[in-house]
């Protein structure tokens, strides 16, 4: 996956949160691509950049790829 395609998934993510839950969303992100982010070796600050939300969310993003080596998702 490329960064433009994390980018725009990482857009859909926050604009598609419940309210008051985007940053939440945001950790989620980072925990359900941070395979693929860590594996490519992909500058967060740039994927946040491409999504055009605010670029202090990338400190929330690295939380979330961060936890991403010791969480599952399930659902």
């Amino acid at each position: 996956m490329r960064k433009a395609e994390l980018g725009k998934l990482l857009k859909d993510m926050y604009n598609s949160a419940p309210p008051k839950e985007q940053v939440t969303f945001i950790h989620l992100f980072g925990i359900k691509y941070g395979t693929e982010i860590l594996r490519n070796d992909y500058n967060i600050a740039e994927i946040v950049s491409i999504s055009g939300i605010s670029e202090s969310y990338k400190t929330e993003v690295r939380k979330g790829v961060n936890l991403s080596k010791y969480v599952n998702i399930m659902k």
